[in-house]
């Protein structure tokens, strides 16, 4: 068993997982595949991305699986929690959000790997696998659009009236709520769409979207 910090098993100990997903459906068949392996043992799974650490504290993983979008803390965020408290945890990103901006920001916050929820289970239990024994696991595909995208291109204000406005509100809502003037609002605006290349708002709001750029509060 591994120590209070995570860390390699001992002899013939299964590696110890931890999974967090806000889908009960998703997180009890993950944990029910990778249960079938007999060298990996599911001991904590929760819900919300703000439960994490606790929960890792509580029941020292090898791994934790981390699914992005999350209640409480994003995947990401929490990742990067993780791996401030307890840095000898290693965590995978597992998605059905393959993003090329999550992907950037998940190696950013310290993640070990990134795959996507439709992996083979047994791929899958070979990148926990292959992450627990110190070797990054990226998903291919994404690795190379996310070398063609590149970094997101918006600032921090722009990014901020995009995500916004992802629920379709005006100007003046969007205003309201960042406590700008309607002016400054339209002045971000037009420069995001500029920046993704977008016809309007809207084009703007969903490109940013599918690029992994709006993660966050």
């Amino acid at each position: 068993m591994s120590g209070p910090t995570g860390g390699a098993p001992g002899p013939g100990a299964p590696i110890r997982l931890l999974l967090a997903d806000d889908q009960a459906l998703v997180r009890g068949a993950l944990a029910a595949l990778l249960s079938l392996e007999p060298d990996l043992t599911v001991v904590a799974e929760v819900g919300r991305g703000d439960e994490v650490v606790p929960e890792a504290r509580r029941t020292a993983p090898d791994v934790a699986l981390l699914d992005v979008e999350m209640p409480g803390l994003d995947g990401i965020a929490a990742a990067a929690a993780l791996r401030a408290a307890l840095p000898a945890c290693r965590v995978l990103v597992v998605t059905t959000f393959g993003r090329p901006g999550y992907l950037r920001r998940a190696m950013e916050a310290g993640a070990n790997g990134f795959v996507v929820k439709d992996t083979p289970a047994r791929q899958l239990a070979e990148a926990v696998r292959r992450v627990h024994a110190g070797l990054r696991v990226v998903d291919p595909t994404l690795a190379a659009e996310t070398l063609a995208t590149g970094a997101s291109p918006l600032t921090e204000r722009e990014t901020g009236v995009l995500r916004a406005a992802r629920g379709g509100g005006t100007v003046a809502d969007v205003a309201r709520e960042l406590h700008l003037s309607e002016g400054t609002v339209r002045n971000h605006f037009s420069a995001a769409i500029g920046k993704t290349g977008a016809r309007n708002r809207a084009e703007a709001v969903s490109i940013a979207e599918q690029n992994g750029w709006l993660l966050g509060e």
